[in-house]
């Protein structure tokens, strides 16, 4: 630990003296700091005039990324840590935002809300997604389930996909092979290979994509004790057709097809074992989007099937369907009002069949005619953006749920920006509510399933502020605070039986954020983020109280471009199940810190990059999950061609 960070600060401080005795190469483009973000109000709006601190990756920022997940990209970004990215590729992945879990994030593609019905927590599995895939991420944190609904409650995550590139065809190659291997091996052998195709473009009015993606990762068992490695399948659809009818009226659509297959061992007994898991998901909608004078009135209608598949001691099978209509008027006043009046509409269901004890053949364990429901939200969300500095973004929902009835949930965010010589200085506050409701499986689990769960409830407050610093850096402090009541827990109810149930007692979770972005030189840009996170002890699992994330991005030229990345991730509690006394015992894993660096270089008139990646360059051994592999030294190359 103390010699990465005695490297980073040497090779950080060389990258400094460099970029300062640069006198004579080619100028390049500065990317601004000033940034348009929507997740906040769905309105583009420039980020000087958000009420929030939103994340923001860029399509450049990815292309600084390339060779890594989704999940492992946005796990980079402050206040989120997401479990399981840096073990083996298939290791299920838990979303720790604000003290939250999996079920208290919500994941939206192209704006619609996607989730797993069949899944504990509800959630949409990242695994399923191809990095190739995606033109931009936007991470609002916080309660905002007045504008996006039940479950998001700490974070939205907006993964925007690429869109048809202007010219009537283009052509997009990408491929990266890599190593796949724990700290205490050598042999470096390639076991990780990840390829995709995309062809898109615009004719008249019409517009199109087609992409397909592959990754094969293999060489790493699930368990650290084990022997044999656990291999991770995984093939990525997709396709969009546009058409533009009038300068007031277009129409989008889209199918995808999402599946992986992973290996995975004895996690009760920690030993090898040949498990198996597949899952599948299919996803098809329409978007059309009419204008008028002023505004907009906007359809995302989407159908979600899911098929997963266990084979394991324990073997199962799910199937869940969604469909999910987000209806929403958009209406500028004055450049100065803007508001948004919509309906969601949700229709949840899913059904399990499980193996009972001495018998053969697979048998229903939940039907679907009685695992299911509906939500129907009407909501509103008004910005109000003055010439004085004073901006407020407030909204109201309710929740219709058919098992819970009704339910209002409302956020109220205010900010305050003056105007100076060197840039900006914003001040804001919010406080927000949020509405979280049960998943089916908690519901209509027969063995562990309880009818009786109430909906758990969130309530936020952050104050913050910004610091902007005309094309040369900006600076964020946000602090929070949010109280959960009712909170679902998995509950030993005695004599081993164990049931999902709502805690009596309300946690608190409270922290700070802080984000820097600076151009040191032409050449050299910095970016740093860091998390405070306090947590009720019950909380607390997996959690870093510090997490720190910083990048260098040093541009030796106008077609090279390096990249130090550098995380430390502080001590976090995990439990492991004890044999002998047939309870959870607490253990403490050790903080870690991992160095990274990534080259990219433009060839072929800049029509083809090359890149390589060296992750955990110190070999770091330290535990993500007890008792579970974590990556050692890895290495990656790959190009991405564009024609």
């Amino acid at each position: 630990m103390n010699k990465t960070k005695l490297f980073c600060s040497i090779l950080g401080m060389g990258m400094l003296s460099i970029g300062f005795a640069q006198t004579k190469q080619d100028s390049v483009k500065v990317e601004k700091l000033d940034e348009v973000v929507v997740t906040d109000s769905r309105f583009a709006l420039k980020r000087e005039n958000s009420g929030k601190v939103i994340t923001k990756i860029t399509s450049e920022d990815l292309e600084k990324l390339q060779g890594q997940s989704i999940a492992e990209i946005i796990g980079r970004t402050v206040g989120v840590e997401i479990n399981g990215v840096r073990s083996n590729a298939g290791q299920n992945l838990s979303y720790f935002i604000r003290g939250g879990r999996n079920r208290q994030v919500l994941i939206m593609i192209d704006g619609v809300q996607v989730t797993d019905p069949s899944q504990i927590a509800n959630d949409y599995d990242l695994r399923l997604l191809n990095s190739d895939q995606v033109e931009s991420i936007e991470i609002l944190k916080g309660a905002s389930s007045t504008l996006y609904g039940t479950g998001a409650a700490t974070a939205v995550i907006n993964i925007k996909l690429k869109e048809a590139s202007k010219k009537p065809f283009n052509l997009n190659l990408r491929s990266t092979l890599g190593t796949n291997q724990s700290s205490d091996e050598s042999n470096y052998a390639i076991e990780d290979f990840r390829n995709s195709v995309s062809m898109n473009g615009s004719i008249g009015k019409f517009n199109y994509l087609a992409s397909f993606g592959h990754q094969f990762t293999d060489g790493l068992s699930a368990i650290e004790s084990g022997t044999e490695s656990d291999a991770f399948n995984s093939f990525n659809g997709n396709l969009k057709l546009g058409y533009t009818f009038s300068d007031s009226f277009k129409l989008n659509t889209y199918a995808s097809f999402d599946s992986f297959n992973v290996d995975f061992d004895d996690s009760f007994g920690m030993m090898d074992a040949d498990n198996h898991s597949a899952s599948k998901q299919y996803r098809i909608g329409v978007s059309p989007e009419f204008k008028y004078n002023n505004g907009s009135i906007t359809v995302n209608a989407a159908y979600n099937d899911v098929a997963r598949e266990i084979e394991s001691s324990f073997p199962s099978l799910f199937n869940a369907q969604s469909v999910i209509v987000d209806a929403f008027n958009r209406y500028n006043f004055n450049d100065k009002f803007y508001t948004v009046l919509g309906i969601n509409y949700q229709d949840n269901k899913m059904e399990s069949f499980s193996i009972p004890f001495g018998e053969a053949d697979f048998s229903q364990s939940i039907n679907p005619d009685n695992a299911q429901f509906t939500i129907t939200d009407p909501y509103a969300n008004v910005v109000y953006v003055s010439d004085f500095g004073l901006n407020v973004n407030a909204g109201l929902r309710l929740n219709n749920h058919s098992e819970y009835g009704s339910h209002f949930v409302y956020n109220i965010n205010p900010s305050y920006k003056v105007d100076l010589d060197f840039g900006h200085l914003k001040s804001l506050v919010s406080y927000s509510t949020a509405f979280i409701t049960p998943s089916l499986f908690q519901l209509f689990e027969p063995s562990f399933g309880n009818a009786d769960l109430k909906p758990e409830e969130n309530q936020t407050i952050e104050v913050g502020a910004e610091v902007s610093i005309k094309d040369m850096a900006s600076f964020s402090l946000v602090y929070f605070n949010r109280n959960e009541e009712h909170f679902i827990d998995f509950i030993d109810t005695g004599g081993f039986v164990f049931q999902y149930q709502n805690i009596e007692e309300s946690f608190t979770a409270s922290g700070l954020e802080f984000v820097a972005q600076a151009k040191l030189t032409n050449y050299l840009n910095l970016n740093f983020n860091g998390t405070y996170t306090s947590l009720d002890e019950d909380l607390s699992l997996r959690i870093p109280e510090i997490k720190i994330n910083t990048r260098l991005d040093y541009q030796l030229c106008e077609v090279t471009l390096m990249s130090l990345s550098y995380q430390f991730n502080d001590d976090r509690e995990d439990v492991v199940f004890n044999n002998t006394t047939f309870e959870n015992d607490a253990v403490t894993l050790d903080s870690y810190g991992l160095l990274d660096f990534y080259i990219s270089h433009k060839i072929v008139n800049s029509k083809m990059t090359v890149f390589a990646n060296v992750t955990n360059i110190f070999n770091e051994d330290y535990q993500e999950l007890f008792g579970f592999s974590t990556r050692g030294r890895g290495f990656n190359l790959g190009f991405n061609l564009s024609l």
